[in-house]
């Protein structure tokens, strides 16, 4: 299959791998994709690790820092990592907020009480397929989930975390089903949060890209690693009445 512009990654495995996980859920994964979360926390217990849910978290603040509230998104990155402060490692299952945490977090709180333990907790956050190949070497597993797959890359897995890699290898890995290149796969899907919202026009026509290359690939299912992304080419799915489904990278891992 033909792989992204990025093949590395920030992280390396290191040579023991955690025994219990924060998962950090995601507001998009948390309201309109809990099955999301279940999946990930299946898929770790039965790799033998342990997997914490801290109470209190809320949304990363990227739609704050996007739209120029860095105080308030401050303040938010400032909570969220006293949250986050005691875990060996946080699970992430979302490029975008996994960035937000890893590149974001320590300029904001930079200065303040709480810059020490941003830099920590930026050092142990993972976003999930990078977590399984990266930090617990885990690269094989099975599908039962209709092929052919084509793997979508999210700008800010992509972009922000430099990882295109680590997602292709589990899906090239996977047994039970095909995996097919997506033209312009490195190409954006058109959400960019509220860019979406603030330009539906430009929006809808870069998904309509991306939607008439995933029909070209052949593949029956795109798989991706955002929420966002996720709503966003669903939706143009559905209003295609279209057969093809979007499903994250979590839900075709067993």
């Amino acid at each position: 299959m033909t792989h992204g512009p990025s093949s590395g990654g920030e992280q390396s495995a290191p040579t023991t791998a955690p025994g219990r996980v924060a998962l950090m859920i995601t507001c998009l994964a948390d309201m309109f994709y809990p099955e999301v979360g279940e999946r990930i926390v299946r898929l770790l217990r039965r790799l033998g690790v342990e997997v914490t849910f801290p109470k209190g978290q809320t949304c990363c603040a990227l739609p704050l820092f996007n739209s120029g509230y860095h105080d308030e998104a401050a303040a938010v990155a400032r909570r969220t990592v006293g949250i986050f402060s005691d875990a060996e490692a946080v699970v992430v299952p979302s490029g975008s907020c996994a960035w937000m945490v890893k590149h974001e977090y320590p300029g904001l709180l930079r200065g303040s009480a709480e810059a020490g333990m941003a830099e920590r907790v930026a050092e142990r956050t993972w976003e999930f397929s990078q977590f399984l190949v990266r930090r617990l070497g885990r690269t094989t597993f099975e599908s039962d989930v209709e092929g052919p797959l084509a793997y979508h890359d999210s700008c800010h897995l992509l972009r922000g975390l430099h990882e295109g890699a680590a997602p292709r290898t589990l899906l090239g890995n996977l047994a039970g089903t095909d995996v097919v290149p997506l033209p312009g796969s490195d190409e954006c899907c058109g959400f960019g949060g509220s860019f979406s919202v603030r330009l539906p026009e430009v929006s809808t026509s870069i998904l309509e890209r991306k939607l008439t290359n995933l029909e070209a690939s052949g593949a029956r299912c795109l798989v991706a690693c955002d929420a966002g992304c996720l709503m966003q080419v669903r939706g143009g799915l559905a209003r295609r009445n279209s057969p093809l489904r979007a499903l994250h990278l979590a839900e075709v891992l067993r």
